[in-house]
């Protein structure tokens, strides 16, 4: 890839308190790069952004960008952002936040990128966790909050770096992976894939362009065929559920709600008993691709044990927000309908009477092309709530509304406002209920106000 950074003194970011572009700002800024930033809303991670000494604005003007040679902007900046046509009419380089990822994974020995449909963030934290176990100074950009990293990014030493690999219009295609992680490939992003076959190739093409060794879901067909196809010829690594794959657990116990133990196996040896700490069995699945990952490039098994343990969870990954009078309040990213069936049902095993599902469909497409998928998901739940569609990037051209996914699903009501679904919630949740908000928009605000509710009415 071509250095892109040469010769550049000063950079701008447009939304450096994105979760993707915030670590990209405190690797550059830790290599001496100066940096200024822009962003709309003042949050924790502008607050880290001053702390560091970067100058920031609380607003997206073209003034801003004035003395920069390099824009970064993320793919949630519109077009007409003033900075950036501002950017474009004076000739200053810009590049999107993808690309600067891309070059930056180049600069480390061992760039570790999880990708797959499913499961990214977890995973990609649960892989940081066992390196840090082990003493060893990551580097990481991860798509959540983990605090055991203080945030989305972390800046170290070693020439470990740990990212997300995201397929989303093919971005984890500018990336130079040395250790590729797939989790699995289903079906998503179809409004730029078009077809299962383009998505699978995409990932082959991401197997192609790895160096040294891939480990991917042996149990999943879409991703067996998408390494089968690929140019890879380094060192493949198989994890799954049965003794078929080369890692996969054994002796599976349910220690309570938020444990489960299990015996990480290999070729037919017992390397060790792992506990985590998240509840679900498809964190089980990703604690085995994680510590396939970690032994592969190196780790201890006690770093397994250790750094699994003391995950606990990343921000809005089943995050309990509210536990008190026998109500449950969790927020989750959950937004395709296998992640959200994946939860409730996790959620149904649990020891709650009603479990209540709060749903933000986001962007049109995917509504309309799963539509009675994700109605047969989220009809595990006892209730459902929907919000109004969330376009994002998208216009309804699909002429899909949140009342189709409603009539799909038995007893769900359709509230417009997080203000009414958090005064909904209040007026009728009962002891033993869990109320869990789904989805990848900004339906944690929901959950925030709920939590705020049910603190003054408790007060009373």
């Amino acid at each position: 890839m071509t250095d892109f950074l040469i010769g550049k003194n000063k950079i701008h970011f447009i939304g450096i308190g994105g979760s993707g572009m915030y670590p990209l700002a405190q690797i550059l800024h830790s290599k001496g790069f100066s940096l200024t930033g822009s962003d709309n809303n003042m949050t924790d991670t502008i607050t880290s952004v001053k702390k560091m000494g970067i100058p920031f604005f609380l607003k997206h003007d073209a003034s801003n960008i004035g003395g920069a040679d390099l824009i970064v902007y993320s793919a949630a900046i519109m077009k007409d952002n003033p900075e950036l046509k501002a950017a474009r009419d004076k000739n200053i380089e810009t590049r999107e936040r993808s690309e600067l990822l891309g070059l930056v994974s180049s600069l480390y020995d061992n760039a570790v990128c999880i990708s797959g449909t499913h499961g990214k963030t977890t995973a990609s934290s649960m892989v940081a966790h066992i390196f840090l176990a082990d003493n060893i100074d990551i580097s990481a950009v991860i798509g959540g909050k983990l605090k055991a990293i203080g945030g989305s990014g972390k800046v170290g030493n070693s020439n470990i770096f740990i990212c997300e690999a995201c397929e989303f219009n093919d971005t984890f295609l500018k990336l130079e992976p040395n250790t590729a992680l797939i989790l699995n490939i289903d079906e998503d992003h179809m409004d730029y894939f078009k077809t299962m076959d383009n998505l699978i190739e995409s990932f082959s093409k991401f197997c192609g362009a790895t160096t040294d060794r891939v480990i991917y879901n042996g149990d999943d067909k879409n991703t067996v065929k998408a390494v089968d196809n690929s140019h890879f010829c380094g060192k493949k690594i198989t994890f799954g559920w049965n003794d078929g794959n080369m890692f996969y657990p054994e002796n599976i116990n349910q220690i309570s709600d938020f444990e489960t133990g299990f015996t990480l196996m290999h070729d037919g040896l017992n390397l060790t008993d792992i506990t985590i700490r998240t509840p679900g069995t498809h964190n089980i699945l990703n604690a085995v691709a994680a510590c396939a990952a970690a032994i592969s490039c190196g780790c201890s098994l006690n770093s397994l044990k250790k750094g699994l343990y003391s995950f606990t969870g990343v921000g809005r990954r089943f995050e309990r927000l509210y536990s008190n009078k026998g109500i449950t309040i969790v927020d989750d990213y959950a937004h395709h309908p296998l992640e959200i069936s994946a939860v409730l049902k996790t959620a149904k095993q649990m020891n709650f009477k009603r479990i209540i599902a709060v749903h933000q469909p986001f962007t049109y497409s995917r509504t309309a092309a799963l539509l009675t998928k994700f109605a047969k998901a989220l009809n595990i739940a006892d209730q459902v709530i929907l919000t109004p569609i969330m376009g994002g990037r998208e216009v309804n051209t699909y002429g899909v509304t949140t009342e189709q996914l409603a009539e799909k699903i038995d007893g769900a009501q359709v509230i417009n406002t997080f203000e009414e679904i958090a005064e909904y919630i209040i007026k009728y949740a009962k002891h033993g209920d869990l109320i869990i908000t789904l989805g990848c928009g900004d339906i944690n605000k929901a959950a925030k106000l709920i939590v705020n509710l049910l603190h003054t009415t408790f007060k009373k």
